[in-house]
């Protein structure tokens, strides 16, 4: 069987993701959301040449070292002038208020002094205007957001400077995890001595969650058939992702029931360490399904390439993977022949980041991916490197 790489696995899952429509959000509820509209300017910001300091509103033409100014009145952030500064005359001003007529600059307060109805200025007077200009930050009918953005703090802010109340974001994915297994029991549930906890499906829906998903955990099921039939069918949602029963065994049956319900499956295999038994398809219905590697940390090194990218694409968004530069800290050995992604943590040290990867790269070990912050890509036969190599690293998402 030839196996997709992760480029091409990736470029099908995202062909098969068409956004789930679009809903008016509240600004204080769209954190994390991806944005379905454009937002434009419907005014200039500032909408008028404001103070950007306390100080003073004169005319450059009469500022000059010991200049004596009539002072003629006094503006406040929110009020407009009372006054018109005309030659010879300063009005008192502070951050944020509007320019009075024929005002076209602010001495600091810093740079001069009041005596009585007379301000005289310092002599040394900064070249600066101190002058927000109307429209400096932007103008309107300027677009100043566009869909497929993802929206967090800052561009929310940008948002509510326009005016907006409102956003209309992407529909959030309905998405459920569910674990298999005959040996998976949830945590609190009596498990056998031959049983573990499920690690995996109480993260995924963590993951799922960060990237816009309504997600839910479903109970662990059993390598059953009938079992997993009826949950494929009676799940009503437009993401199942399935943990476990994704490889080619007596036991694995996720993919056989998946077949048997019309399930076209179009990925069926990665060559890629850790995840290689991943797999994906449609139900005839238009649901889509990812199955996972059951092994949790491949399941999770599995949802930061390919779940969270589908997620985004059912948003209307996209997810671009930054891989960096870094040096290595520990020799590696020469790859095999599937792409690897290893468990690493980067230095906290100043200086370019140095990255070392975990001493054991076993797919099972759910401590060494709980102390890792980022993964060290190696090609296919890579060849094996020394202390001080350069490597590429893919931050995990939860540090992006």
């Amino acid at each position: 069987m030839t196996l997709a790489t992760v480029q091409q696995a990736r470029a099908v899952i995202l062909a098969a993701a068409a956004p789930l429509g679009a809903v008016e959000t509240p600004l204080a509820e769209a954190d994390g959301r991806w944005l379905a509209e454009t937002v434009s300017a419907t005014r200039d910001q500032p909408p008028f040449d404001a103070s950007a300091m306390d100080g003073w509103a004169v005319r450059s033409a009469d500022v000059a070292p010991g200049a004596r100014l009539s002072i003629v009145g006094e503006i406040a952030a929110g009020h407009a002038s009372g006054a018109t500064v005309g030659p010879g005359q300063a009005a008192r001003i502070f951050t944020g208020a509007a320019l009075p007529p024929g005002a076209d600059r602010v001495v600091i307060q810093e740079e001069a002094r009041r005596d009585a109805d007379t301000l005289i200025l310092g002599e040394q007077i900064s070249e600066a205007t101190w002058v927000r200009p109307r429209g400096g930050d932007f103008r309107s009918g300027e677009a100043l957001l566009s869909p497929g953005a993802r929206l967090g703090p800052w561009r929310l802010a940008l948002a509510a400077a326009a005016g907006r109340t409102t956003l209309l974001c992407a529909t959030r994915p309905r998405v459920a995890i569910l674990p298999t297994g005959d040996e998976i029991r949830a945590a609190g549930e009596p498990v056998g001595l031959h049983q573990i906890y499920d690690s995996a499906g109480p993260a995924l829906v963590a993951f799922a969650s960060r990237w816009g998903a309504e997600a839910r955990l479903l109970a662990p099921v059993e390598d059953d058939d009938i079992a997993l039939d009826s949950i494929m069918t009676d799940t009503d949602v437009d993401l199942l992702v399935t943990v476990g029963g994704a490889s080619v065994g007596d036991h694995d049956r996720l993919k056989p029931v998946a077949r048997g319900l019309g399930a076209d499956l179009t990925v069926d295999g990665i060559a890629m360490r850790p995840g290689k038994p991943l797999w994906f398809g449609r139900f005839p219905s238009g649901r889509l399904i990812l199955g996972l590697p059951g092994n949790p940390v491949s399941a999770l090194v599995c949802a930061e390439l390919f779940l969270a990218p589908l997620l985004a694409a059912l948003q209307g968004g996209r997810v671009d993977f930054v891989v960096e530069a870094a040096t290595l800290g520990a020799a590696l050995e020469a790859n095999g022949p599937r792409e690897h992604y290893m468990r690493a943590l980067r230095s906290t040290e100043e200086g370019p980041p140095t990255v070392r990867p975990a001493g054991s790269q076993d797919s099972s070990l759910v401590r060494v991916l709980a102390g890792s912050d980022a993964l060290i890509r190696r090609a296919p036969l890579a060849p094996a490197l020394a202390v001080g190599d350069p490597v590429d690293l893919v931050r995990l998402s939860y540090e992006r």
